[in-house]
């Protein structure tokens, strides 16, 4: 007898617990390289912030932004994070992916339900096919029924709809830190973009000056006699062109002072960033870790990888639809004919029993559905493995950057200074009569060039320092991905 329920016991255990049938989960492979084939830039190895083998640096945990040291970005940064629309968007999508857990999460249990009712009803003694002797003056019927539901989950269906619905919410997470990493990074590349407005400004402001100065020295010159009136109107030349440019960069300012009005959530009409004097910032040092922490680091990739576990799911999903379900089902209450007998003892009912469904033929759509998500699920590792391409493109392209412009505004500095002597020495040559002014306009607009280059090779070098650190995932990590 003992055996005998014990068995019992088990076999229905196993019954609702039922097997999962459908694929099991295995994480795909990606392409992949021991190391990053650009090697960074000669600051990055000679800073203490350049450690390849330790990923996990401290450096870039949360506010990244904060390694460039500027307070203004720093404000602007946390603007950000309290006051972006798009930030609200992908947070609120988050919660709606959070939600749908518990929607699906319900299905593990019975549903209970009741439909309370009242009637009083009289038989027509005139109706077909009815005994006029049957007739009266009417029946009440109060019910009080509770209808209990329940779908065993025989083969995994319900379980692998919950997982899919956990796995969708950890990559609606992920897409949250991806637009936020998005999101900051695009107000910083915009702020140095605007500084870099600003310098531009500054020089040609020193420019116009310059020009004028010059402009005062050919009309003197020409009063004396030494120099004819071709140099005076090559130099007012010279400065009516310096004073197109000078008005010309403040719309380029205006652009990005609107872009990051808008980013941090506010109408440009509300929003004036000062124009600030010219100070070369200096590069941080990032660390970029080795190839396989970009799986770690990368929200998007993250995301991707989750969706993969999610199509994998959808997969198991098609296929229980092959299997019978079972549904157990169960009914109670009360039924009387007046409210003097509704809730007593002899006026209580029910029903219980189990009810199992199969589809014999659905001529393929059962087939359709199963073929429809392994075609998705493929779909999902592709893209999963191209956004992993990508990344690995994005790092390799900010490191090639920054060490080529390192190079390159050496270079520039030496150019720069090489013009200014070439400058002073055309000019001292003007004055002393030996050159013509022709010679001197040409040096200034070399010098000039030069200089707008310096300032140039300043922003695209915190510009690819801002996309690496995009790039390597902002010190995002997979370990703050929530457990749902």
């Amino acid at each position: 007898m003992k055996r005998g329920l014990a068995f019992a016991t088990g076999f229905f255990s196993l019954f609702l617990g039922g097997c999962m049938v459908g694929p099991k989960y295995v994480k795909p492979s990606v392409p992949m390289a021991p190391a990053f084939k650009e090697q960074p830039p000669q600051s990055f190895k000679e800073s203490d912030g350049w450690k390849p083998a330790q990923p996990g640096d401290q450096t870039l945990r949360g506010k990244w932004w904060e390694i460039f040291g500027d307070p203004q970005l720093n404000e602007l940064e946390e603007e950000v994070t309290q006051s972006n629309q798009d930030l609200k968007v992908a947070e609120a999508r988050f919660r709606q992916a959070r939600a749908m857990i518990r929607f699906n999460r319900s299905a593990e249990f019975p549903t209970i339900s009741t439909s309370p009712g009242i009637v009083n009803e009289r038989f027509s003694a005139n109706q077909p096919y009815f005994p006029a002797s049957m007739a009266n003056n009417g029946t009440g019927a109060f019910t009080l029924p509770f209808d209990l539901s329940y779908e065993v989950d025989l083969w995994g269906r319900v379980r692998r709809t919950v997982s899919a619905s956990r796995e969708e919410a950890q990559a609606s997470a992920a897409d949250l830190q991806s637009a936020n990493l998005s999101l900051h990074a695009e107000l910083a590349a915009d702020y140095f973009e605007l500084r870099s407005a600003d310098a531009q400004k500054q020089l040609l402001d020193d420019t116009v000056k310059a020009y004028s100065d010059a402009v005062q020295l050919t009309q003197n010159r020409f009063e004396g006699g030494a120099s004819p009136r071709s140099d005076v109107a090559q130099a007012k030349t010279q400065l009516d062109a310096a004073m197109v440019a000078d008005t010309d960069i403040t719309v380029t300012r205006a652009q990005f002072e609107h872009a990051i009005a808008t980013l941090i959530g506010k109408p440009p009409a509300e929003f004036n960033l000062v124009a600030a004097p010219h100070t070369p910032l200096e590069l941080p040092s990032i660390p970029v870790g080795l190839p396989t922490s970009l799986l770690e680091r990368r929200p998007d990739i993250a995301a991707g990888e989750r969706r993969v576990a999610e199509a994998n799911d959808q997969i198991g999903i098609a296929r229980a639809a092959y299997f019978p379900s079972l549904i157990i089902g169960a009914t109670g209450g009360f039924t009387g004919t007046s409210i003097t007998n509704w809730l007593n003892w002899p006026s209580r009912m029910w029903a219980v029993g189990p009810q199992m469904t199969e589809t014999l033929f659905d001529a393929g759509r059962r087939h359709a559905v199963s073929e429809s998500a392994t075609a998705n699920y493929d779909g999902t590792v592709a893209s999963y493995r191209q956004t992993t391409l990508t990344a690995f493109q994005e790092v390799e392209d900010n490191l090639a950057a920054l060490r080529i412009l390192e190079t390159e505004a050496q270079q520039q500095q030496q150019a720069t200074a090489s013009a200014a002597d070439t400058l002073q020495l055309f000019t001292n040559r003007y004055v002393g009569g030996v050159d013509n002014y022709l010679q001197v306009i040409t040096a200034q607009t070399v010098l000039l060039t030069n200089q707008r280059n310096d300032i140039d090779i300043q922003r695209r070098r915190m510009d690819a320092s801002v996309l690496l650190v995009k790039a390597i995932g902002g010190g995002w990590d997979t370990t703050q991905l929530p457990r749902l």
